[in-house]
């Protein structure tokens, strides 16, 4: 088993990943480590589906010659 550590949680939300977690078959901390990782891609999708600075649009017209 890894290495573990407590953080704390209100007991609301100890109930929400506990009950999601038991819904998908996992445990908490591998629920917990999906959450995490999704939020991480909304957080890429975001920054990708932003408009482009004005270096940014300058970087891909430039020539590459």
């Amino acid at each position: 088993m890894a290495e573990t550590t407590t953080i704390r949680i209100s007991r609301d939300t100890h109930t929400r990943v506990t009950r999601l977690a038991a819904e998908r078959h996992e445990t908490i901390d591998e629920t917990v480590s999906s959450a995490i990782r999704a939020l991480r891609q909304d957080a890429m999708a975001r920054d990708l589906a932003a408009d482009l600075n004005d270096e940014e649009t300058a970087w891909l017209d430039a020539e590459t010659g």
